[in-house]
């Protein structure tokens, strides 16, 4: 088989702020150490907007988006020991990293001081183009690919490869649990699957959004309280409540209005990533031994845990599936805030 899949149908950006169009891309033939993916269903992250626009940086063109990744193995390699043909899998952020540093070594792929290779829109060791999940098939080395539990169907387990470990890493690095008081900035893509999580996780969880469209939601999902942000009454409100407040927007915050809400060592994270810098008086820290900090992805084994942990929960994303060739008018809709709260692409219509 390996040999007939030397191109495949994908839908791919041919340049900054250009639609997206099918076209075919190559694939490596399958190596020792690979597995060949028949991709089902790929998740549309506020990320490859981002990228497919040259929001974050030059970027690489033609570029196929996607690392939320939910398929069928197809074929291994003659080395592979984790999975069969047949098994459910899913490809996240990241295919490879340099797996000899000190990060590496230590589970942190996803902070690999060589950089590890991006799912799309990066270079492979080989020195090709990686391309994404907006694709029928692709092959990814055995390390790199993560088991999908029975209990979770495909569909709404593809965002959880970006989405749920890029909230989950975070909720577990800062210790999301019982008697913690969790704010979860942004009911979209990542934070709904932030309220699943700490909610399941059994902290307190409250939501901080814009205004109040969407407090049912919030509060179906999991969260114990909502807020409108545009509201200064909020802030006043609740000034020192919180021991974490994850950041899930790509907009610029104001962040000393935020790390108010912190109790005495919190911490603010960030995991959405505005293509703006932002500003910040440097007392909103130290009044409070407070923590301003960042989080990525998780490593491989994080991402099979929270894997497992969602699947033990039955959690899954809100989707909204959609064709192929609705892949424009989605990002269109994802800008404006414009859908409960993942766009799935089902990739039997590329």
């Amino acid at each position: 088989m390996t040999e007939q899949i030397t191109t495949v149908s994908a839908y791919a950006a041919p340049a900054p702020e250009a639609p997206l169009e099918r076209t075919t891309v190559p694939r490596r033939a399958v190596g020792e150490f690979d597995v060949l993916i028949d991709i089902k269903y790929a998740g549309i992250c506020h990320s490859d907007i981002h990228q497919a626009r040259d929001g974050w940086g030059e970027g690489i063109y033609p570029m196929v988006p996607g690392h939320e990744i939910a398929g069928v193995v197809t074929e291994v390699g003659p080395g592979v020991t984790k999975f069969t043909a047949g098994d459910r899998v899913g490809v996240g952020c990241m295919v490879d990293s340099c797996r000899e540093c000190e990060n590496c070594k230590a589970g942190l792929e996803q902070y690999c001081a060589q950089g590890n290779v991006q799912t799309y829109n990066g270079l492979g060791k080989d020195g090709e183009p990686t391309y994404g999940g907006y694709s029928t098939h692709i092959v990814v080395d055995e390390a790199f690919t993560l088991r999908i539990p029975d209990g979770l169907s495909l569909d709404v387990a593809a965002p959880l490869l970006c989405a749920g470990i890029t909230t989950y890493s975070p909720l577990a690095h800062w210790h999301a649990g019982p008697g913690k008081k969790v704010a979860i900035v942004g009911l979209g893509g990542l934070g709904h699957m932030a309220v699943k999580i700490a909610h399941a996780m059994g902290a307190e969880v409250t939501v901080l959004s814009q205004t109040l469209r969407k407090k049912d939601d919030g509060l179906k999902l999991g969260a114990d309280h909502y807020y409108a942000t545009s509201d200064d009454a909020t802030f006043e409100q609740l000034a020192g409540s919180f021991d974490l407040i994850l950041s899930t927007v790509s907009a610029p915050l104001p962040l000393d209005k935020y790390l108010g809400l912190l109790r005495t060592d919190g911490a603010f994270v960030n995991v959405g990533a505005p293509e703006e810098p932002v500003s910040l008086n440097l007392f909103s820290v130290i009044a409070g031994r407070k923590t301003l900090a960042g989080s990525g992805i998780g490593g491989i084994q994080e991402t099979q845990e929270m894997l497992d942990f969602c699947a033990a929960h039955g959690l899954g994303s809100e989707i909204e599936l959609i064709r192929a060739d609705q892949i424009n008018e989605a990002y269109e809709r994802v800008l404006a805030s414009d859908v409960r709260y993942r766009f799935v692409i089902d990739t039997a219509t590329i």
